[in-house]
């Protein structure tokens, strides 16, 4: 992959892990009408490479972290965090303006 689908930018991806599968891994943008739950991780990826980390809080809500993207491998997105120095690489199956899916590693 040379460069991703621009229907990538410009949201926020949680994780919508009701609709897993045991290969797969989906996101749905942060708007998308999820059921309730503990708490969700997710992902924002900008154009100029920077990122945004998304985890669960202490309080079950949203906590974020500014993140670098980069592409890997083929079909591969790694996220780096630099202010916990986490790493991450996503297997980008699919994604369309309104879900997300990921290879599960």
């Amino acid at each position: 992959m040379e460069q991703l689908p621009a229907n990538i930018f410009g949201r926020r991806w949680l994780h919508s892990h009701e609709e897993d599968t045991p290969t797969e891994m989906v996101f749905r943008p942060a708007s998308y009408s999820f059921p309730p739950s503990r708490g969700r991780t997710g992902f924002e990826l900008r154009p100029d490479g920077s990122a945004l980390a998304i985890g669960i809080a202490p309080a079950d809500g949203l906590q974020e972290g500014e993140a670098k993207w980069s592409l890997g491998g083929e079909n591969e997105i790694r996220i780096q965090v630099p202010k916990t120095q986490e790493s991450r690489t996503l297997d980008l199956l699919s994604v369309t303006s309104d879900r997300l899916v990921l290879r599960k590693n």
